[in-house]
C-alpha cells in the first residue's frame, strides 16, 4: 500500500513538472532579447520626408519622486509621447493643366495684401492700398470695411500706403491685430489695433497703439511685410530706404532697421521687447535685427508645417530672387544686398561674399515681361499634388513659379502659370488653401479645374 502511495505521489510530480516546463516556452511570435521586429511595410503610400515640427510642443519632463529614506521606490515608467506629423512634400511638380487659378471676387481697390484671422470665422482680410481693411466670408465681400485709416495713411509714391498685417496668435482671446503702414510723412509705422468687443467685424480705428516708426529717407523699397513666426515672436519686413543701388549703404549696415527682417517680441513689454536669442541683443548691431542685407523684402512667409522661412527680395537691375531660413535658424543671416543681387556680383570691383547667404531660386527681372518678384506661401491646403510647394509670381508678367525643396537641399523651380494678373500678393486661409492678389481689384484661389 505504501509503495502504491509512492508510485502515485512520483507520477503526480511528473505530471507538474511537464506543466511547468510548457508554461515556460516563447510564445512563437515574441522575437528572442536583443532581436529587433521588423517594421511592416506600409503599401501604397508615397515616399514621406520627415522634418522636426518646430511647432510641436516640446516632450514632457518626468519628474521622478523623491526617495522616502529606507524605502525602495520604483518610478512610474515616463508617458510615452507621440511623434510630431510628418512634413509631407509632393514627390514632384503637380500638372498645372489640371488646376486653375479661380476667380473668387472683384471689384475692390488696389488690394496688396491677404491674411486670415485664425478665429475659426473662415473670413479673408483684404488690404487696400489707400489704407482699408476689407473682408471676404464664403467668398463673398462684405460691403463694410473692417478698418479704415486712410486719414492717416501716406501715398507719395507707388509703393507706399497700408502694406502689412498680422493678426495675433491669441486674436480670438485678446483682439489684437497688427499693420504696416507708410503715415503721412512716408515713415514707416508699426501700429497695434484692437476689434471692435461688440462686432467682430469691424475694428477701432482709434484704438491705434504705435510700436516702431522709422523714418524713410526715399519713398519706395518700404517693404512692408508682417508675419508671427512659430516661436509666436512678431517679423518685419522693411526694404533699404529706397532711391536705387542702396545709395546710403543700409542693406550691410547694423546700425539702422532699413533692409532688415526684424523680430520683437509684442507680448513681453510694452510698446515691445527684444527677444533673448535675437542674434544681435547682445551687441553688434541694433537689438531688432534678425536677418540683413535686404533690398526690398516684398513679402515673406513662414511654411505654417515647417517653420522655414521664405523671403522674395526684389532686385534691381537684373535678377529677382527667393532667400530662405530654415526653421531652427539662429537668426543672423546676410542675404547679400548691396555686394550680390542674386548669385550675380552687384559691384564686381567690391564682391567679397565671405558669409553671405545666397539665394535658393531666382529669375531675370527684364526678361518677357517680367520687373518685380512677389513672395508667396508654402501650399499646405487640401490638394495633395501641391504640399510643400512654395508658390511665388512677378507683378507684371503675371507669371506664377513652384519652388520645391528637395531632398539634400535642392531646390526645383519650375514655371507654371502665365498671365494670371498683376500679382501684387499671396495668401492662405484658415486651412492652407493659397489666394492670390491682382492690383486691379481682384482675387483668386488655386482650385482643380
Amino acid at each position: 500500500m505504501r509503495k502504491k502511495s509512492l508510485l502515485i505521489y512520483a507520477a503526480l510530480l511528473v505530471l507538474f513538472l511537464l506543466v511547468l516546463t510548457g508554461c515556460s516556452e516563447t510564445p512563437p511570435d515574441t522575437p528572442p532579447a536583443g532581436v529587433e521586429t521588423p517594421a511592416v511595410p506600409t503599401v501604397n503610400e508615397a515616399p514621406q520626408e520627415t522634418v522636426d515640427s518646430p511647432t510641436a510642443e516640446p516632450s514632457p519632463t518626468t519628474l521622478l519622486p523623491e526617495p522616502t529614506p529606507g524605502v525602495e521606490n520604483t518610478p512610474e515608467p515616463a508617458p510615452t509621447t507621440a511623434e510630431p506629423p510628418a512634413v509631407q512634400n509632393a514627390a514632384q511638380m503637380p500638372d498645372p493643366q489640371a488646376f486653375q487659378w479661380q476667380l473668387v471676387t472683384e471689384g475692390l481697390q488696389a488690394p496688396i495684401g491677404i491674411a486670415s484671422a485664425g478665429d475659426g470665422s473662415g473670413r479673408l482680410f483684404i488690404l487696400e492700398q489707400a489704407g482699408v481693411i476689407r473682408m471676404i466670408q464664403q467668398d463673398q465681400l462684405l460691403p463694410e470695411p473692417f478698418l479704415d485709416i486712410r486719414d492717416r495713411v501716406g501715398s507719395r509714391g507707388s509703393e507706399q500706403g497700408l502694406l502689412g498685417l498680422a493678426f495675433h496668435p491669441s486674436y480670438e482671446e485678446n483682439g489684437f491685430f497688427y499693420v504696416n503702414y507708410t503715415d503721412r510723412d512716408g515713415s514707416t509705422v508699426i501700429a497695434r489695433f484692437s476689434v471692435d468687443p461688440g462686432d467682430p467685424n469691424r475694428a477701432d480705428p482709434d484704438s491705434e497703439s504705435r510700436l516702431l516708426q522709422v523714418q524713410q529717407p526715399f519713398a519706395n523699397h518700404n517693404g512692408g511685410a508682417l508675419a508671427f513666426g512659430p516661436d509666436g515672436f512678431l517679423y518685419l519686413g522693411l526694404g533699404d530706404g529706397g532711391s536705387g543701388g542702396d545709395p546710403l549703404g543700409n542693406g550691410q549696415s547694423l546700425q539702422t532697421l532699413l533692409g532688415k527682417i526684424l523680430r520683437i517680441d509684442v507680448d513681453g513689454a510694452e510698446p515691445y521687447s527684444i527677444p533673448a536669442d535675437n542674434p544681435f541683443a547682445g551687441g553688434g548691431g541694433l537689438p531688432e535685427i534678425w536677418a540683413y542685407g535686404l533690398r526690398n523684402p516684398w513679402r515673406f512667409s513662414f511654411d505654417r508645417l515647417s517653420g522655414d522661412l521664405y523671403i522674395a527680395d526684389v532686385g534691381q537691375n537684373s535678377f529677382e530672387e527667393i532667400d530662405f531660413q530654415p526653421a531652427d535658424s539662429p537668426g543672423g543671416q546676410n542675404y547679400g544686398w548691396n555686394i550680390m543681387e542674386a548669385f550675380e556680383c552687384f559691384r564686381p570691383a567690391n564682391c567679397d561674399q565671405s558669409g553671405l547667404v545666397l539665394p535658393v531660386a531666382s529669375y531675370p527681372t527684364h526678361e518677357a515681361g517680367n520687373c518685380s518678384v512677389t513672395g508667396g506661401v508654402v501650399y499646405r491646403g487640401s490638394l495633395p499634388e501641391w504640399q510643400g510647394i512654395y508658390l511665388f509670381g512677378d507683378y507684371c508678367s503675371g507669371r506664377v513659379w513652384g519652388l520645391l525643396r528637395g531632398e539634400q537641399d535642392a531646390w526645383e523651380q519650375t514655371l507654371l502659370y502665365e498671365n494670371v494678373a498683376r500679382i501684387t500678393s499671396f495668401g492662405e486661409d484658415e486651412q492652407g488653401e493659397v489666394y492670390l492678389t491682382g492690383h486691379e481689384g481682384t482675387i483668386y484661389r488655386l482650385s482643380p479645374r
